[in-house]
């Protein structure tokens, strides 16, 4: 199998040779060059044509957000931001999705020693992510990739599969809440959400039309810590609904919808027939936290039939085994279409674990969920 063309551009020669590390560490990767700003990376896309490219906020000629909306308009590749400015100003890392980045990754801001190994793993399966799902990107900024294709028939003939190197324990939601019904029985429907790469696209399409009556809703959606309070913000403003960021003992009814706090686990609970939300720090669960998995189990435990599960877009297999949780505790649960998703590996999961009742295109789905309610 060819290997995966990564260009890396940053301003700094000990970043780029920190990447050129990481890159080629990976059997599956290959570093076709870096460029030092914007103004050089555009002659040497044009030369080398790279499949996936890492791209830096702050660097002199052009800053990363002017290049990358100048790069989608021109020549769409996809792109994974690596800046640190993204832990100061969250609200960056939002815009770069919405232009069409197609994830990101926080650049250690002092010390890059500093875990550094689960940083390259992230990277590392962010990139191979892209690659493997670049046929439904090119589509969706309208590239013809004919050409391609006649040029590099395995290329772009399937999106192929890369082994997912892990050399983290993964733990279950065993860690956090055991498998036990609650004792109280919630009065109302409750509607809980999981989604991770595309995710921040995916839950304005699938809530935009959800209104002050529906039943309350839950999500936990893969981001780093404060990343979450920008984007409930963002949520509360192109939403119907009032929308937060969770906070443990926060109550959710018809109307509101909680985001789960980054590098925390939200859960479910009930108390007097009512919905409220506790808040835990812990283990990371499926390697991450906020865990759909979590969320998704402490619906099975306290709302049993009376939760409606939701899995979007994501990679990896977190809320897979959640999801058949709730199913057998009498929840209906949906997951999003393989052809909407932006990456299809957490919907995937959850069907191949057999927790799903049926799959929908993202924009069919709350209508779906609203209907059992």
């Amino acid at each position: 199998m060819e290997k995966i063309k990564v260009l890396a551009i940053d301003d700094s020669a000990l970043i780029r040779e920190l990447l050129r590390n990481i890159i080629e560490s990976d059997p599956a990767l290959e570093m076709i060059g870096t460029a030092a700003n914007p103004v050089i990376a555009q002659r040497k896309i044009e030369e080398l044509k790279p499949d996936v490219i890492t791209l830096d906020i702050e660097m002199p000629e052009m800053d990363g957000i002017t290049f990358l909306k100048k790069l989608m308009l021109k020549t769409p590749i996809p792109v994974i931001m690596f800046s640190s400015l993204l832990e100061k100003h969250r609200e960056l890392a939002l815009d770069a999705l919405n232009i069409g980045a197609f994830d990101y990754v926080i650049k250690p801001s002092s010390n890059i020693r500093d875990g550094v190994n689960e940083l390259a793993y992230d990277l590392v399966q962010k990139i191979k992510n892209a690659y493997s799902n670049r046929i439904k990107f090119y589509k969706k900024h309208g590239v013809d990739i004919s050409k391609m294709a006649k040029d590099e028939p395995t290329k772009y003939s399937v999106a192929p599969a890369f082994k997912q190197l892990n050399s983290y324990e993964k733990f279950t939601a065993d860690v956090i809440l055991p498998l036990k019904p609650a004792k109280e029985f919630p009065m109302d429907k409750i509607i809980v959400i999981g989604s991770s790469t595309g995710g921040t696209e995916a839950l304005v399409k699938c809530l935009k039309d959800v209104t002050p009556q529906a039943p309350p809703i839950v999500i936990a959606q893969h981001m780093p810590e404060h990343f979450t309070s920008s984007f409930a913000r963002r949520l509360n403003t192109v939403l119907k609904i009032d929308v937060r960021e969770a906070e443990d003992g926060m109550t959710v009814g018809r109307g509101q919808a909680i985001l789960a706090r980054g590098n925390r686990h939200t859960l479910v609970r009930v108390k007097d027939g009512k919905y409220y939300v506790e808040v835990l720090d812990g283990q990371s669960v499926a390697r991450h936290k906020p865990s759909v998995d979590v969320l998704f189990r402490s619906a099975a435990v306290c709302a049993r039939s009376k939760a409606i599960g939701i899995i979007l877009t994501g990679m990896g297999d977190d809320g897979a085994r959640g999801m058949k949780e709730m199913k057998e505790a009498g929840a209906y649960n949906i997951a999003q279409d393989e052809e909407t998703c932006t990456v299809f590996g957490m919907p995937r999961e959850a069907i191949a674990h057999g927790g799903v009742d049926v799959v929908l295109p993202i924009d069919k789905i709350l209508a779906a969920a609203l209907r059992k309610a």
